[in-house]
């Protein structure tokens, strides 16, 4: 038995001191194979801005109604943010600065409570005014040439962590700049 395992060990041995040796030459390329399928477009994000300006009164019921246009495509996904102009101040260098707010905004007045709220369909976007008291008693300054701010999301654009409180983080994911922005005043 002993004579047996001696005689395996060596044979063993020289099966693994026969693997070294200078290397063979190298081997041939194969061929190029077949290209494979395309792969799935990424998420194209085509969001819209645009601002509007009107005036709340009796004659409107007190609401502000805008239909999107043909240059603007809303799908039933899509995700529509309204902001309101809520004041203007200066930057450092004394340049303007418009502060939004995202929409509904309550104010409290002396005659109660006014909200500015908005609803919304794929075709258009229907902003008005909600109070505990006669909209009619209203300052000018609550009414008159309102500017508000809508944005159209795609629902695929709203999956992150996008922070739909500022405006301008919504501009900037939707790759809008202000010159972009397309004015509408609403008569």
């Amino acid at each position: 038995m002993k004579k047996l395992n001696l005689f395996l060990g060596a044979l063993a041995t020289l099966f693994f001191i026969s693997c070294e040796g200078p290397q063979g030459p190298q081997g041939f390329d194969g061929f190029d194979g077949a290209d494979g399928a395309d792969g799935e477009d990424g998420i194209n994000i085509l969001g819209q801005v645009v601002d509007i300006q009107g005036t709340f009164n009796l004659d409107n019921d007190y609401s502000i109604f805008y239909e999107f246009p043909q240059t603007i495509e809303v799908f039933e996904t899509d995700v529509v943010l309204v902001y309101m102009l809520w004041e203007e101040t200066e930057d450092s260098n004394g340049e303007p600065v418009d502060i939004w707010r995202l929409m509904p905004q309550t104010r409290i007045l002396d005659q109660g409570l006014l909200q500015y709220n908005y609803d919304y369909t794929f075709f258009d976007v229907s902003i008005f005014l909600e109070s505990d008291f006669d909209l009619s008693t209203l300052q000018p300054g609550d009414t008159d040439d309102q500017v508000f701010r809508i944005a159209v999301l795609p629902a695929e654009s709203t999956t992150g962590k996008l922070d739909t409180s500022n405006i301008n983080s919504v501009m900037a994911h939707l790759g809008v700049s202000e010159e972009n922005i397309e004015k509408v005043t609403i008569e």
